[in-house]
């Protein structure tokens, strides 16, 4: 989990301009996510000010402003500007107000801005917060991009599954992380994966060694990050281990406040375990628009079944016609005179 990014990193990230305190962004700090938004503040309620947040100043706050005398506007400029203030932005472009330049000067505060309106302003500093600043968990295993799928592999320690990811890559695939991937909650939903720096498009080839994936196949077969759309886990096949052969046996793993399906895939000599992954992830896909070849297959099964039960109830019915009317011959034939009398 990163502590912290400098105020430098979200200008550069966010594309903010600096008005004043370019020297100062490499060491000044943000340790949270949360932007303050320091309306009450000028009217002077400082009962509770979140110092260590970012300032960001809209029009409404660069308005009301405008109707404050110079020293009421100084005096809460100078109460806003705390030395663990990371940096004020103010956003469509405005003007900052001179007292709050004088005021950031005091403390070494940068003071930013942005062509944006506020709330894309404080979309784009928050979500970029919050991506750096989130827990962070090692995980295990490989994690590749098919066919827009964030899929992560896993599986005991040399099952192949760095070599099952070479040969994803070679089929126009994408390699995000091998070996150790860092997972992240992005929001409610959404869990994100990506390598650490010192990993990052490089893949462990037992006899071989370490490669760099994007100096052999181009930067096309590598990304730095995606969302983990479903865990793979890759088991050794025994004749007593039960593997699921419809489809219906999906598996939920929890990772922070999310539910990532898992299924299982049996290794054996002789399985293309690529061909296989590609297969999953369009099976899987397909499941997410609203298509099962399972709830297909039973629904063939239940038709075949009733139209076998129908055939069958036909020939019983035909076979006793057939009693019914052997019987009456019978008994026909029984009951004829006797010619000699």
């Amino acid at each position: 989990m990163t502590e912290s990014v400098s105020v430098a990193d979200l200008v550069a990230n966010t594309r903010l301009d600096v008005y004043y305190g370019k020297e100062y962004l490499e060491s000044k700090s943000i340790s949270t996510s949360d932007i303050s938004r320091p309306g009450l503040e000028l009217t002077g309620f400082f009962n509770y000010y979140p110092a260590n947040r970012i300032q960001l100043l809209g029009i409404t706050e660069i308005s009301y402003s405008k109707g404050m005398s110079h020293k009421n506007l100084l005096d809460v400029m100078k109460k806003m500007c705390q030395p663990q203030t990371p940096a004020f932005v103010i956003s469509t472009q405005l003007d900052p107000p001179e007292e709050l330049l004088e005021a950031a000067k005091l403390e070494h505060i940068p003071v930013l801005g942005s062509k944006l309106t506020t709330s894309r302003v404080l979309s784009n500093m928050t979500n970029y917060l919050e991506d750096k600043l989130a827990e962070r968990k090692s995980l295990h295993g490989v994690l590749v991009d098919v066919y827009g799928l964030g899929i992560l592999i896993t599986g005991d320690s040399g099952i192949g599954k760095s070599e099952t990811a070479l040969e994803l890559v070679k089929r126009g695939h994408r390699l995000i992380a091998d070996d150790r991937v860092e997972v992240y909650q992005q929001d409610e939903q959404t869990l994100v994966g990506t390598a650490p720096a010192i990993l990052r498009h490089l893949l462990e080839i037992r006899g071989i060694g370490i490669i760099d994936v994007m100096t052999l196949f181009g930067t096309g077969a590598v990304r730095s990050q995606t969302k983990v759309d479903l865990i793979i886990h890759l088991a050794n096949y025994t004749k007593d281990a039960k593997f699921d052969r419809l489809g219906n046996g999906t598996q939920n793993v929890h990772i922070f406040d999310v539910n990532v399906p898992k299924i299982t895939i049996p290794v054996k000599t002789g399985r293309n375990l690529a061909i296989i992954i590609e297969a999953a992830a369009m099976n899987f896909r397909a499941q997410s628009m609203g298509y099962d070849a399972t709830e297909t297959f039973d629904r063939n099964l239940n038709n075949l079944i009733k139209a076998n039960s129908a055939s069958d109830a036909k020939e019983k019915a035909e076979e006793k016609n057939v009693e019914e009317k052997n019987k009456d011959l019978i008994g026909k034939t029984s009951k004829k005179p006797d010619s000699k009398k």
